[in-house]
């Protein structure tokens, strides 16, 4: 067990503000916010178009990870993984949309478990673990999660799905489809809409919390910008749809493996049609920057809510989404490969005194989040093992790196990621069935597999990954 530096009250306490009271003797709060299916489309990542001014703005006096990798790119095992600080394990462990972290891994200590332990009251709001009764006893009260159906207003954000069914849409409907349109416009207010609910609940237990002589530490998890993408219409007025721009690489990377497929998920749903298509690309995209645009006003109200309640200055925050998307590159649409639209996400920390608007290159993983979290709120790490190294040295100073390369897996591939290449093998790390490669620095949209033409570089990848990771894989990696 290592004993992290108490840090903490000497951070907080080196901040002025007029606007915040001084700082309480108890350990600072920890707002932890997850929106699903987040790639980092943000302008403090340097994307000139999407309108995230909440999340810039916070992120000025935070730390952003340019180069943070989720560990699986599928909802419900990223969140096991990272909750538990475990990496996924190809084929038992955390590899499924709906994976259970206490079946897959009884012996975890989730993070939600240990900040209780150590005088956290934690909370659970909105899509944290993918089951809302994963490891629910940990939590100091029960998860809680808005049912979208069941708003209690006069409209709930799919009932205009159960009217499209009803005829009014005018179109066939695919019996297959199993699912409603893959978006929606409708002009309501935020109210009316789950993530909503989910930020008010936030912000009631915030207020209630606050009165506590214990720290709060809640997960707000966001279902946007996951499908379907329903928003308020006035998030899709931000934008104009003949002005979105569209991936320049709509085409399958040379000498891709065939393991590289794209999701089916967008399938699911109803008017998903001509995938290939400009309308398509723009009306896709325009509905996920909606979406995402969506996620960023929620995120200012509770920043709004922190400075109304004047704990700012004693709440840690932090933004990630659980893996990222693609739009359209590579003809792609979601995540379930090993492309880094899908694996690269946003991870943005915040801690006050402490962190100051810089960015970090170093490369950085998803389970680093757990350790992390640990070293900045001054408890110890937990008996069981995490596989993640706390980021505290970066948060300290933003040149500083920990780790030169980070692991994802995708069902049996597993992709090894460094500052200059992304290199993936499926199968036998020795007699692999198919290996890819990319050169970042030349080639950073990934449009050419490299692996056979740079052996010297692939077997340096098979060594660093035997190095650190053959003990722990499964035989199908041996």
């Amino acid at each position: 067990m290592r004993n992290p530096l108490l840090i903490i009250p000497f951070i907080l306490t080196a901040v002025n503000s007029e606007a915040q009271e001084p700082l309480k003797s108890k350990k600072p709060n920890v707002l932890f916010i997850i929106a699903d299916d987040l790639r980092p489309v943000l302008g403090c990542y340097g994307d000139e178009y999407v309108k995230t001014p909440h999340i810039d703005q916070l992120a000025k006096t935070a730390t952003i990870f340019q180069n943070s990798y989720c560990n699986i790119p599928v909802s419900g095992a990223s969140r096991a993984s990272l909750l538990t600080g475990m990496y996924p394990q190809y084929p038992n462990r955390f590899t499924r949309f709906d994976s259970f972290a206490e079946k897959d891994a009884p012996e975890a200590k989730p993070m939600s478990g240990w900040f209780a332990d150590n005088g956290y009251i934690t909370i659970s709001n909105g899509k944290v673990f993918h089951n809302m009764t994963d490891f629910a006893s940990s939590w100091s009260e029960y998860p809680w999660m808005k049912d979208p159906n069941n708003s209690g207003a006069d409209w709930a954000e799919y009932n205009k799905y159960e009217l499209w069914l009803n005829g009014e849409s005018g179109k066939n409907i695919n019996p297959k489809t199993l699912r409603g349109p893959f978006y929606e416009s409708a002009d309501r207010p935020d109210d009316d809409y789950e993530d909503a609910a989910t930020t008010q609940r936030t912000i009631d237990d915030m207020k209630r919390l606050s009165e506590s002589d214990k720290p709060f530490f809640i997960v707000n998890g966001f279902r946007r910008p996951h499908l379907p993408f329903n928003v308020p219409k006035k998030y899709w007025d931000l934008y104009k749809r003949e002005e979105i721009p569209l991936a320049e690489n709509r085409y399958l990377p040379e000498n891709l493996p065939t393991q590289v497929m794209g999701s089916a998920e967008i399938t699911q749903y109803a008017l998903a049609e001509d995938m290939q298509s400009d309308e398509f690309h723009r009306l896709a995209r325009h509905a996920y920057f909606a979406s995402v645009s969506f996620i960023d006003a929620q995120i200012g109200r509770l920043m709004n809510a922190l400075d109304t309640l004047k704990l700012t200055e004693n709440t840690i925050v932090i933004i990630i989404g659980d893996h990222g998307w693609n739009l359209g590159e590579h003809t792609f649409w979601g995540k379930h490969n090993l492309m880094g639209n899908a694996t690269k996400s946003p991870l943005i920390i915040r801690v006050p005194g402490l962190t100051k608007g810089k960015t970090s290159s170093s490369m950085v993983e998803f389970v680093d989040i757990y350790p992390t979290l640990c070293e900045v709120t001054g408890i110890e790490f937990p008996n069981n093992r995490l596989d993640g190294k706390s980021l505290f040295p970066i948060l300290k100073n933003h040149n500083n790196e920990v780790k030169e390369f980070v692991r994802v897996i995708w069902e049996n591939g597993i992709n090894i990621i460094d500052e200059n290449f992304s290199y993936t093998f499926w199968g036998n790390l020795d007699n692999p069935d198919a290996e890819m490669l990319y050169n970042h620095k030349d080639d950073k949209n990934e449009n050419k597999n490299i692996a056979s033409d740079k052996p010297t570089i692939t077997t340096e990848f098979k060594n660093k990954f035997r190095s650190h990771y053959y003990k722990e894989t499964p035989g199908g990696h041996k």
